[in-house]
């Protein structure tokens, strides 16, 4: 018996086969620490635990305190402390496992959910540009800006989706370990999607290296490194 929850897949991250014309170019996951640290926040979490462990040490002394009585509520602030990042860094783990992006010659796909998993569609078409954005760590965020009033659920899409945008959600390839790949196949991909629209007819090939522009007067935009 399998007990691979994704044998239903007739290819890796698909729900379906392609339709005929329709190529797979790119596909990709989180990669699980990455994702742990800046969408899950467990950094900000270790911090924030050991800043309370600090405070409770300097309130203890200055309040009298036992060395053991102050060492005790240090220990239990840790290991709850010590709790939430591991159930966090789990939850990033099988997050990014059960996670496949994939980048086709008319559209980008989202495969997530540990429990119950879920596929979006979004069709070049939609997609009015991208941003990149790259972490410290070498991997990187790709953000895509719908048109029009395309909306995606950013309850539902989440963690796949750019912080901070609630009222315009932006679908997001979430913490790639090779973003600049990911970014230069979508780059072709949108450019010949938008050769065909304007046009009216296929291009012979999709180029294999990115023009300056991911679509005419929408340049994928590349900020500086974060961590």
């Amino acid at each position: 018996m399998s007990h691979d929850d994704f044998d239903f897949e007739p290819v890796r991250g698909l729900p379906a086969m392609l339709p005929a014309g329709e190529e797979l170019l790119w596909q990709g996951s989180p990669e699980w620490k990455s994702l742990a640290i800046h969408a899950y926040h467990v950094r900000k979490i270790a911090i924030y635990f050991s800043l309370l462990v600090l405070w409770r040490i300097g309130a203890g002394i200055s309040a009298g305190h036992a060395p053991s009585a102050i060492a005790t509520s240090c220990l239990v602030l840790a290991g709850l402390g010590s709790v939430a990042i591991g159930v966090l860094a789990l939850l990033a783990y099988f997050n990014a496992r059960s996670t496949v992006y994939s980048i086709t010659s008319r559209r980008v796909l989202f495969r997530h959910g540990i429990a119950v998993p879920l596929t979006m569609n979004v069709p070049h078409t939609l997609i009015d540009n991208a941003a990149l954005r790259h972490f410290a760590n070498g991997t990187g965020d790709i953000a895509l800006k719908l048109s029009g009033r395309e909306r995606a659920g950013y309850l539902i899409t989440w963690p796949h989706v750019r912080p901070g945008r609630f009222a315009r959600p932006e679908p997001s390839f979430r913490a790639l370990p090779d973003p600049e790949a990911a970014a230069r196949i979508l780059g072709a991909a949108l450019s010949a999607q938008a050769g065909t629209a304007q046009t009216g007819t296929a291009p012979a090939a999709v180029p294999t290296e990115p023009p300056a522009t991911v679509r005419p007067a929408a340049p994928l935009s590349i900020r500086p490194a974060a961590a």
